[in-house]
């Protein structure tokens, strides 16, 4: 099996659908030897925010000489960015050969009558593989959907289970309510574990975590904002001042960056209590140096394109507080794509007051709602709206409606933004 065959045979498995549970996963496993209970973990599950936060952490303990495993999904350009060790991404020849192993072991499950597994559980043993015959110290294991019932949570209690933000997303598969889907992120504790949480909005989303942390002898701890000072900002970066740590600076930009920093602090700490050498300077150092494409990023300055893959309600209000903070009175046109089952009415709310114009695109899904469609809701909010056949189309007219010194922003469905990245790095 090469590279691209590889690539054939794990794509091939969505055609077996997205079922949540851990059966199909703990037999593919057992059959390859149980690489994932020779490992340790950080494991974070939460609404928005994972992929930051695992950058932060994952950064931190590269820093402090650990051989870090990385697992995040979805990819924004190459489907190898999903599995890094010490931000490095698995080899194409590494990928092709793992992958031929897990085939062997799936077809011998089919051949049990098991069920086969899904992509993301194939992706998650082949993870699981590569990290193993490396010999990782620690890898920081980003929850796929949910968590109770993810694939990821066939592992053992994790050096430290963390939880970013809860808010509505999902709601077809994790529950119509926040408590509900509270319920499913906190899946991820384990018996006598320790959790690190951004604070919840609303008090029944703590009162899902604090009976979950006792029914599971598990330690909460919550990262208190009201400790977080900022000291300043600009488009390199951010600085500030959190518990005993000053003038710490992240290059990722918006305040919800800096307080899924303070959650990596934390989460440092806490790991520090369970042994591992993670000094003052190994925070600082792995801070700065984490980096996160495609969320508030720069990618061209004249004039100045962001792309960002705020893809749902919380996403949206955040990229909204951002531009706020970093171009005040600056009128905004964006380019936006989104799936259909989104709030995109709620995300087109939080942003259009910005808004010079729009140019809506059709991201590359199944899932995808038509830019025709998106238009047409978009002209209740905003009369300056278009539509775009392709992602190099929509680009060239973004340019031609912005002044030199005007902002552009394409947002929404990471269907599409990786194809924006790519346009400006080639």
């Amino acid at each position: 099996m090469n590279y691209e065959e590889a690539l054939e045979y794990i794509h091939g498995a969505l055609k077996f659908g997205s079922k949540l549970g851990l059966h199909n996963i703990r037999v593919l496993l057992e059959l390859m030897g149980n690489p994932h209970k020779k490992l340790k973990f950080v494991h974070v599950a939460g609404t928005n925010g994972k992929g930051s936060t695992v950058a932060f952490i994952s950064s931190i303990l590269i820093e402090a000489g650990y051989k870090t495993g990385i697992f995040v999904s979805p990819y924004i350009e190459r489907f190898t960015e999903r599995i890094k060790i010490n931000n490095q991404e698995i080899p194409g020849a590494d990928l092709a050969r793992i992958t031929g192993f897990v085939k062997e072991k799936v077809d011998i499950m089919v051949q049990r009558g098991e069920n086969h597994p899904t992509e993301f559980e194939i992706v998650t043993a082949i993870a699981f593989q590569y990290y193993y015959e490396n010999n990782c110290d620690v890898v920081v294991l980003e929850v796929g959907l949910g968590g109770r019932l993810d694939s990821t949570n066939v592992i053992d209690t994790p050096l430290a289970s963390v939880i970013t933000t809860i808010s509505y997303d999902h709601m077809d598969r994790l529950g119509s309510t926040l408590p509900e889907i509270a319920f499913e992120k906190a899946g991820i504790i384990k018996e006598g574990g320790d959790v690190v949480m951004y604070p919840p909005q609303v008090e029944e989303v703590y009162n899902v975590f604090r009976k979950a942390c006792a029914e599971r002898n598990s330690r909460l701890h919550t990262v208190d904002f009201s400790k977080l000072r900022f000291e300043s900002f600009d488009v390199d970066g951010q600085v500030f001042d959190y518990e005993g740590y000053n003038s710490l600076k992240i290059s990722l930009l918006g305040g919800h960056q800096v307080r899924n920093a303070a959650v990596a602090v934390k989460t440092a700490e806490v790991l520090r209590e369970k042994g591992l050498s993670i000094t003052e300077d190994s925070i600082r150092r792995g801070l700065v140096k984490a980096r996160w494409p495609g969320r508030l990023e720069i990618v061209s300055k004249g004039p100045l394109f962001l792309i960002d893959g705020a893809h749902n309600i919380e996403g949206a209000k955040a990229l909204s507080e951002a531009l706020r903070l970093y171009f005040p009175n600056k009128r905004v046109i964006f380019i936006f794509g989104v799936l259909k089952d989104k709030d995109y009415r709620s995300m087109i709310e939080a942003v259009a007051p910005m808004a010079e114009a729009f140019i809506t695109v059709t991201p590359k899904s199944g899932r995808a709602l038509p830019a025709k469609d998106l238009a047409k809701i978009i002209g209740d909010y905003c009369k300056n709206v278009s539509v775009s056949d392709t992602i190099k189309e929509a680009i060239e007219t973004s340019f031609k409606l912005a002044s030199s010194d005007g902002l552009i922003c394409a947002f929404g469905s990471l269907y599409y933004i990786g194809e924006v990245r790519k346009h400006f790095k080639c």
